[in-house]
């Protein structure tokens, strides 16, 4: 019965650090991944959130939200670059659906159509696409104020004509009112390099300490294993 317990109480302890090491290897992830991030533009660090049921759960127990802070805003000579100084997203639209992002690289397509760089169609505050009536010279034709609104000055009128207004929403769509937008700057991600690695020192010490364990109920797994062998 000794014996029996023993293979128990080691098969047991081995699913138990089994999992703990893929909760931490997951969470080591998710930091590895925001050091990736760092001075990425658009880039919004990963925050895990850790479930109470994780020791039943694992790795399922594991999920992530991003931190809306603001990161470091820098000056562009694009004046098609647009920062955010406030929380909020761009809404941009392709194929795929509609996406949000902080990432206000934008070009002006073949079309007019004011584009992401990845050519996604940029909406407006209305959702629809934005669209410029001709594609200007000199981009600096080109003024966005601090509401988003965009307008286009016309040397042959010499007038200025409104092109509409950057959509800029939160997470759950909904306009933001003020999004304090800046033109001809990038935001760069809220990444904090040092935080980041003073919260991965306790995910990899948390792993080994699991792997040793392992390890020691692996080999107190197969001496019970050989002596139940043996005993029978």
């Amino acid at each position: 019965m000794r014996i029996n317990g023993g293979i128990y109480y080691n098969e047991n302890g081995l699913t138990t650090s089994i999992r703990a090491m893929h909760v931490q290897s997951e969470l080591i992830g998710i930091s590895n991944e925001n050091v990736g991030g760092f001075d990425k533009i658009g880039y919004q660090r990963k925050e895990p959130v850790v479930s109470s049921f994780v020791e039943f759960l694992g790795v399922h127990a594991i999920s992530t939200t991003k931190d809306d802070k603001v990161g470091r805003i820098a000056v562009s000579s694009n004046p098609l670059d647009i920062a955010l100084a406030n929380k909020g997203y761009f809404q941009t639209e392709s194929e795929n659906g509609i996406k949000l992002t902080r990432d206000g690289r934008f070009k002006i397509g073949k079309d007019g159509s004011l584009l992401t760089l990845e050519d996604a169609h940029v909406l407006s505050n209305a959702g629809t696409p934005i669209q410029f009536p001709f594609i200007p010279q000199d981009l600096k034709q080109i003024k966005i104020d601090k509401s988003g609104k965009i307008t286009l000055f016309n040397p042959e009128t010499n007038k200025l004509t409104n092109i509409g207004q950057l959509g800029v929403v939160d997470t759950n769509g909904i306009l933001v009112m003020d999004p304090n937008v800046k033109q001809g700057y990038n935001e760069y991600s809220n990444v904090a390099l040092h935080e980041e690695f003073i919260k991965m020192m306790p995910y990899m010490k948390n792993f080994d300490a699991n792997r040793q364990m392992f390890m020691l109920q692996n080999a107190n797994l197969g001496k019970a294993i050989s002596q139940l062998s043996s005993a029978s």
